[in-house]
């Protein structure tokens, strides 16, 4: 996925307490401490990680100083560099009891053109590696995605529009209002917008041995 975060909500712990997630304008300080939190408990420079990843140091110190909010494509990069989940990086984190993620207050990451968004609807839990995420498609766009983790998969259900999926060497594949496909996102895939409106999908990604811990 090439796009930016969305996962702000009130966390109801057992206790009664309510947590607020930070607004939308802490979203970038939210990820630059959970990135250096990460690269912390690897035991990753910032210079390593900027080999790796491929990206430029002075983007990824501006990422961990929380100056900027950035794209899924990014995002996707650093995680996996670090051999972490990627909701580990945008999603809030869980609490015992009920969590609520106000529509109000979401937290939404894009592609650089902003023609594709993702939104976290989950609490991250590093002992749960499945992710849920709710996603949008500008008409006729097509957003290509790089591998994943090895062992990830992709289960994706359209809600709104007509999409294709094309993953690996498989043949692409055209959903139509409810349709749903499962496929391996450890390989190169793409999500294509057929139609003349915005697409609405949902997607649940699930990691076998990634943990942010």
């Amino acid at each position: 996925m090439d796009s930016s975060p969305s996962g702000d909500g009130n966390t109801i712990p057992s206790n009664g307490e309510t947590h607020i997630a930070p607004p939308l304008g802490d979203f970038g300080s939210s990820i630059g401490d959970r990135l250096r939190m990460l690269m912390l408990r690897k035991g990753r420079s910032m210079d390593k990680l900027a080999a790796y990843s491929g990206l430029g140091k002075k983007k990824l110190d501006a990422v961990a100083m929380g100056e900027i909010v950035p794209t899924i494509d990014v995002l996707w990069k650093i995680a996996n560099t670090l051999g972490v989940p990627f909701g580990s990086l945008i999603s809030s984190r869980q609490r015992r009891g009920m969590c609520v993620l106000r529509k109000a207050k979401k937290n939404v990451i894009s592609s650089k053109d902003g023609r594709f968004t993702s939104r976290a609807l989950f609490p991250h839990d590093c002992k749960r590696l499945v992710e849920f995420y709710e996603l949008t498609i500008a008409p006729r766009h097509a957003e290509n995605s790089e591998a994943h983790a090895s062992g990830t998969l992709e289960s994706l259900i359209v809600v709104r529009g007509q999409i294709e999926i094309t993953a690996g060497k498989e043949p692409a594949q055209r959903l139509e209002e409810g349709d749903a496909i499962v496929f391996e996102g450890d390989v190169p895939h793409r999500y294509r917008n057929l139609g003349s409106s915005e697409a609405l999908l949902y997607l649940v990604m699930s990691y076998i041995d990634l943990a942010c811990t």
